[in-house]
């Protein structure tokens, strides 16, 4: 065996569902509340680039695996030790309000339908996001890693919501 694979740590199931059912409960919640969301969309004028309505659903799934998987990489990471703990209990701070904010959006978005508001909220939670990723890049590159597709459809996602805002 080679030295990294002695190294390699053994995963902990618990921890792991938790981080992962949370920001999936959350999207889940969210999308349950917005359920009409893609009629909503489509009825919408739309800027150039918008994805297809069932992109959305398969993309926002992925993104929750990935930021609970980020999560987990924190959490259990063996550079989390007594005298850094706080900054763990900060960057997971920070994870949660983006959460919320993540499952707040689309309320506003689409129930709500206060485009720039909405647009506002997002550029606020993006900053959130890569706070998010900042802090946890004390502890996991992997973690670092999972974050930056959700950065990217993130600002994806404003871009769409300005086209909406402008051309509705």
């Amino acid at each position: 065996m080679r030295g990294k694979d002695l190294k390699r740590k053994k995963i902990q199931w618990f921890k792991l569902a938790v981080c992962l059912a949370i920001p999936l409960a959350a999207g889940g919640l969210s999308a349950f509340l917005t359920r009409d969301s893609m009629k909503i969309f489509g009825s919408l004028a739309q800027p150039p680039l918008s994805p297809p309505a069932w992109l959305f659903p398969v993309m926002w799934t992925a993104l929750y695996i990935l930021m609970g998987l980020a999560c987990y990489f924190v959490i259990t990471s063996p550079k989390v030790r007594y005298e850094n703990r706080p900054d763990m209990h900060r960057a997971l701070f920070w994870y949660g309000l983006q959460l919320f904010f993540n499952f707040c959006w689309p309320i506003a978005f689409f129930i709500l339908r206060v485009w720039m508001i909405s647009l506002i909220w997002l550029a606020v939670m993006e900053i959130l996001i890569i706070a998010v990723t900042v802090s946890f890049a004390k502890f996991s590159g992997k973690a670092v890693l999972m974050m930056i597709p959700y950065i990217l459809w993130t600002a994806f996602a404003g871009y769409l919501n300005w086209g909406i805002f402008i051309l509705n």
